[in-house]
């Protein structure tokens, strides 16, 4: 299943929020059932980001992001994202 988080970021923020970005994907990176991830900046709209994540299955999403360290660091990242639904298959 894939998993899209879509963001909205003042340019003047970019490279931390990049930063944040990659360390969100590190985090989620080691839960089992993680196949890839990647960062992006939307290259018409530089303000709109992107996260997308790959993984075995629905399961192993919603678990890694159960996960201790996924609430404590990843998921005050991805609150922020756009309200929009983002798990496809």
């Amino acid at each position: 299943m894939i998993a899209i988080a879509r963001f909205e970021q003042a340019l003047s923020q970019a490279a931390d929020f990049r930063a944040e970005l990659e360390s969100v994907k590190a985090v989620l990176s080691e839960a089992a059932g993680f196949i890839s991830g990647t960062v992006g900046q939307n290259l018409d709209e530089p303000t709109l980001w992107v996260l997308t994540t790959d993984w075995q299955n629905v399961g192993s999403y919603r678990r890694a992001l159960s996960s201790t360290r996924a609430k404590l660091e990843a998921i005050p990242v991805l609150a922020r994202a756009i309200d929009e639904p983002g798990a496809y298959e």
